[in-house]
């Protein structure tokens, strides 16, 4: 065994220093806690929240966030909304208690909330298993800062245009650095994607043709996964005591809905009612007018207006259950 170690002592030293060096920098967490580092929405959200990780919660993807104005809102729910989230990514958060819901569970579902298959944020923080080393399972995200803080060092400390090479031009607006103070940075963007004004029937057309080609031809097995996690998310309010509410997201009624809905919707909502889960249905309620696209609410016409529904809704539940 010594004499293993002797001949091995190089490499073992170094696989020493890499692991320990993982452990401090997961510890460090930049991917959270450094502002040159992306931000996923759920970061976003503890961020303004001061990193509360409790609370009452309206939870959904994009169209959640689009919709949903905390600030304005009556039943003061955590916008709790994901860029691409899913139902799974809800399980998660609950089984490795991400976020503690307290008072009551929102769920917002839209066309897109169920897609098995529907790729998502890869630094969702439940998605990296606990064996996996810190930086590979964010190498992307350390190439990227790293990259951002070398053309600013080249930038700022030899005074040269760095936006020339390939691999600068990408940060043109965020070298801020000088000679005097060469690790100044420009702060990742930490607020959420929100959708004014409204999109050019055109747009509109192709992207109801994306939309079409990718997913229209889905049925019920396509969405397995989250309904498998629907039932675990009615199963945990239950075991919780914890009054679980169904939203069905807005659709722009413009436009056809994809094919697959009208049987999913069916199928979600025979569980929900099974369960006695009360559930808030605008999926085709709302003019086309409030759109910014056809998924998310204008934050100027659609949000205030579907802000105030759910908050009228939210009110009646609560005043019916005294």
């Amino acid at each position: 065994m010594i004499a293993f170690l002797r001949k091995n002592s190089f490499v073992l030293l170094l696989l020493a220093a890499f692991v320990l060096s993982d452990i401090l920098i997961s510890w460090w967490d930049p991917m959270v806690t450094s502002r040159r580092f992306y931000k996923n929405d759920f970061t976003k959200t503890l961020f303004h929240h001061d990193w509360q990780n409790r609370g009452p919660a309206f939870y959904g993807n994009s169209a959640v966030t689009g919709a949903y104005i905390e600030s304005d809102s009556t039943a003061k729910l955590v916008e709790l909304g994901l860029s691409y989230g899913k139902l799974t990514d809800l399980k998660a958060i609950l089984e490795q208690q991400r976020f503690h819901v307290e008072g009551q569970l929102v769920v917002g579902i839209d066309v897109h909330t169920m897609i098995d298959s529907l790729d998502t944020d890869p630094t969702y923080q439940w998605f990296k298993p606990w064996y996996q080393p810190y930086v590979y399972a964010y190498r992307d995200y350390f190439r990227d800062t790293g990259t951002e803080l070398a053309c600013g060092l080249y930038q700022g400390l030899l005074k040269q245009d760095a936006t020339r090479f390939e691999a600068c031009a990408r940060f043109p607006e965020t070298l801020k650095l000088s000679a005097s103070d060469p690790l100044a940075y420009q702060p990742r963007w930490i607020d959420k994607e929100l959708y004014f004004g409204r999109k050019s029937d055109e747009d509109l057309r192709q992207k109801w043709d994306e939309y079409e080609q990718r997913f229209g031809w889905m049925t019920n097995r396509d969405f397995k996964n989250n309904l498998d996690a629907l039932d675990f998310i009615i199963a945990y309010s239950k075991q919780q005591g914890l009054p679980l509410r169904v939203v069905w997201m807005p659709w722009n009624r413009g436009y056809k809905l994809p094919r697959y809905m009208p049987a999913l919707q069916e199928e979600v909502n025979r569980r929900l009612q099974a369960a006695g889960v009360p559930t808030l249905d605008l999926l085709t309620a709302y003019d086309p007018k409030y759109f910014h696209d056809l998924v998310h609410l204008s934050r100027q016409e659609g949000a205030p207006v579907f802000t105030k529904e759910v908050d009228a809704w939210l009110a009646s539940l609560a005043k019916s259950s005294k």
